[in-house]
């Protein structure tokens, strides 16, 4: 899957208001046998989602149709767990382009990065602002000034993110691409070596 550019995103938002939300809980186990990222956001909390007989659990935030949106809301220590770089796998494929919470842990924060969604880290205060809106409120991620709008208040934080990780979002870059980047910058310091 390619990293998309990333500048700004207006978007409606799927809350999960769930602490301590896993890896887990985000793709089970039983899921990670594939080595390729496609398909993964069909098994997005699947046991969440879905019935042993496969059917979709009305009560999920996922499966109801007045909550839709590339921003997922969650829960404080979001991603916690195992380091399977497959949850990120999962929440992108899934089309989740931001995740926001109080706080992630930080394999995850930095997969999540890896593969092209952005972890926004906000106030307990802000993350339950959101919480409280209902279905049709949007947020705004403006990823150059690094900052986090709410659409129902006005209420506007800013967040931290790594240069380099910041770099590579609004440039549609994973690592190999960052290189090719600066491929003649490298060469002419190699030269000035020899």
């Amino acid at each position: 899957m390619p990293i998309e550019k990333f500048v700004t995103l207006e978007s409606t938002y799927v809350p999960l208001p769930i602490e301590n939300v896993d890896t887990d809980q985000i793709i089970p186990a039983r899921f990670l046998k594939a080595t390729t990222k496609e398909g993964f956001g069909d098994n997005l909390f699947a046991d969440w989602r879905y019935n042993k007989d496969g059917s979709a659990k009305a009560d999920f935030v996922l499966n109801d149709p007045k909550y839709t949106g590339s921003v997922l809301v969650a829960g404080k220590n979001f991603g916690s767990g195992s380091s399977r770089e497959h949850a990120a796998w999962a929440v992108h494929g899934y089309g989740f382009k931001v995740v926001v919470s109080s706080f992630f842990a930080d394999i995850f924060k930095n997969n999540s990065l890896n593969n092209g969604v952005l972890p926004v880290v906000v106030s307990e205060e802000f993350l339950s602002e959101l919480f409280a809106a209902d279905e049709k409120n949007t947020v705004v991620v403006n990823l150059e000034e690094q900052t986090i709008t709410n659409k129902a208040t006005g209420n506007t934080e800013s967040f931290e993110i790594n240069g380099y990780k910041k770099n590579c979002l609004l440039n549609g870059y994973d690592d190999i691409d960052y290189l090719i980047s600066v491929k003649d910058e490298i060469e002419a310091f190699e030269g000035s070596k020899a």
